[in-house]
């Protein structure tokens, strides 16, 4: 999408003759005084005929303007977005040119539009070209259309109840029987629909969730949530019923959170959908997380580690004993990385032994359990049971408490690689997190071999990335951040004298969105003598930032640098997920 100013909407309106100078002037000091904006004004007042006001618009965006009052809507375009969805952002495709889609809006300037559109059309092929149109006209064409994932699902609920009422009657109202026929009914096939439709997208999660006026259908693609179904909120029960057969859950029991599983197959693959419903003021709000059992451990290079920091890793993990940990928030990917290192050392001379919560991948050769804490089968007790079990390497899935961390500490010390994550904000983080869990920190010295850190941006998409000029307000940080970076880890010319950052503008084999999948930013920490000392003296964190800056490690920010300059990722995701430090 251009978008150029072309002057102020209420000069154009001026220029054309709608607007004279002294309502112009009237218009700018009632904005000043109201602190309302000038388009505002113009709607709410109806000063100038609204098709007039978006054409201006138009015009001030550099935006081809379109009256779907004059148009006939081509039905192949208007299929390819569902007609809640569009109404929800305000938008709708009127036609369709080859592999372009013509999609009318009312705010082309509204970014969350805009992302919607790119993850509705990503699976189509299609590039999308944005006009300007009027609300009411674009209100008035989704009046007139159904169809897409909504219409499927709805298509579904009505026959299912249809027959919900039929077997009301049959058995007097009997809810026991009545939930007998959830797992059998038309139901059935409105959660498939939104099973298939985030398998499709390559969604990590969907978001099933009630509010005061719908059912909102929210799926993650690449961390980043779209609307992509409302649906009434009467759907709602019957849905949450579905799946909490499918996952044997109590379908009964609606004021308490519950955590299930169940698995699904589509395309050729099988799919674990771990299920987690939390009770909220407008009902249950279900979370559905979709894992691909068939996807194995992904290479560290695709992960995001390289250079010196593969190397650091790859060394710790040659060691006979020792800890390793990765540390993060949730969702940024410390469990892949650690299914990656187990996968890395798998052979057949090695017990290796994980507690996981749950278990999300399989790994060829290693003994995975999961924990259950309804029996008592905690990452601690868990811990316990595997030290009897004569493991050469163990994977605890997370460092949570005192216990677990002490038996962590305890089974490295007797010759065991241990390996875990940690939820700290970055490497260094972790050293005092764990002597404030109570550890000691001489125990913790002889033991650690290396700490992780990492966050998730998404991918540039390697068909339409592009090279752009470096904006002036990156020139300076970009220069100031490379100068700290040694120059062995400078690979690339750009890296060593930036001239170009790089962009994604979407094509077919992105689906609209410029970027496919993600990658780690990463710091590697390994524990050097200086490091060690340190912990023994309970130095200051600010003190161990000092050391590890001395030996020269990259912070995850420096890393993210320069992936922006090879144009893996993009500059700005890079600045909003790193840290000034």
């Amino acid at each position: 999408m251009s978008q150029f100013n072309q002057g102020s909407i209420e000069d154009v309106l001026e220029e054309w003759g709608f607007l004279a100078v002294e309502q112009k002037e009237t218009l700018r000091d009632t904005a000043v005084k109201s602190g309302r904006t000038i388009d505002e004004l113009l709607l709410s007042e109806r000063v100038v005929p609204e098709e007039q006001f978006y054409r201006a618009k138009g015009k001030v965006l550099g935006i081809p303007y379109i009256n779907l009052a004059d148009l006939e809507l081509q039905a192949d375009a208007v299929s390819v977005i569902a007609a809640d969805v569009a109404k929800n952002y305000n938008f709708i495709a009127f036609a369709k040119d080859g592999t372009t889609l013509h999609v009318a809006m009312a705010q082309p300037d509204d970014f969350q539009a805009l992302e919607a559109l790119k993850f509705l059309t990503k699976n189509t092929g299609l590039k999308t070209e944005i006009h300007i149109a009027s609300a009411t006209s674009i209100m008035e064409a989704l009046s007139k259309i159904t169809g897409g994932i909504t219409g499927e699902v709805q298509s579904a609920i009505r026959e299912f109840n249809e027959e919900l009422e039929d077997v009301r009657k049959d058995v007097n109202g009997d809810d026991r029987e009545v939930e007998k026929i959830v797992g059998e009914a038309p139901v059935t096939k409105a959660v498939a629909v939104i099973l298939r439709h985030g398998i499709e997208g390559k969604a990590s999660d969907v978001h099933i969730e009630p509010n005061a006026e719908n059912l909102r259908v929210r799926f993650r693609v690449d961390g980043l949530l779209y609307t992509s179904l409302l649906l009434p909120l009467k759907l709602h029960n019957p849905l949450t019923s579905r799946i909490k057969i499918l996952s044997n859950l109590k379908i009964d029991e609606q004021r308490l959170p519950q955590d299930g599983r169940f698995s699904t197959s589509a395309g050729g693959h099988e799919y674990d959908i771990r299920v987690s419903i939390l009770p909220t003021v407008y009902g249950e709000k279900i979370v559905l997380r979709i894992l691909d059992k068939s996807q194995g451990a992904v290479p560290f290079e695709k992960l995001g580690y390289t250079g010196v920091r593969l190397e650091h890793f790859k060394t710790a993990l040659a060691k006979p004993h020792g800890l390793i940990l990765v540390t993060g928030p949730t969702g940024s990917g410390k469990s892949t990385t650690l299914y990656t290192a187990i996968d890395s050392i798998c052979d057949p001379t090695l017990n290796i032994v994980t507690l996981e919560d749950p278990v999300e991948y399989r790994i060829v050769g290693a003994n995975q359990s999961q924990i259950n804490s309804e029996i008592n089968f905690t990452f601690a007790n868990g811990l316990r049971s595997i030290l009897r079990q004569d493991p050469d390497t163990i994977m605890v899935g997370e460092i949570r408490d005192k216990e677990t961390a002490e038996l962590a500490v305890h089974a490295a010390l007797t010759g065991h690689l241990v390996l875990s994550t940690l939820h700290t904000n970055d490497a260094v983080g972790a050293i005092p997190r764990l002597i404030d869990m109570g550890l000691e920190p001489f125990l913790l010295a002889a033991v650690l071999r290396m700490v992780g850190a990492q966050r998730l941006v998404r991918r540039l998409c390697e068909s339409c990335k592009k090279e752009v000029p470096i904006p002036p307000e990156f020139r300076d940080i970009i220069n100031g951040v490379i100068a700290t970076i040694p120059d062995s880890e400078k690979n690339e010319a750009n890296q060593k004298d930036p001239k170009v950052l790089f962009e994604a503008t979407g094509c077919k084999e992105c689906g609209g969105k410029g970027t496919s999948g993600r990658v780690a930013v990463v710091e590697v920490i390994p524990i050097t003598e200086d490091l060690r000392q340190a912990m023994m003296s309970r130095k200051s964190q600010v003190e161990m930032y000092k050391i590890v800056s001395k030996e020269g490690v990259l912070s995850m920010r420096q890393d993210g640098f320069l992936k922006a300059l090879l144009g893996v990722a993009s500059l700005r995701e890079v600045l909003e997920v790193t840290s000034e430090d």
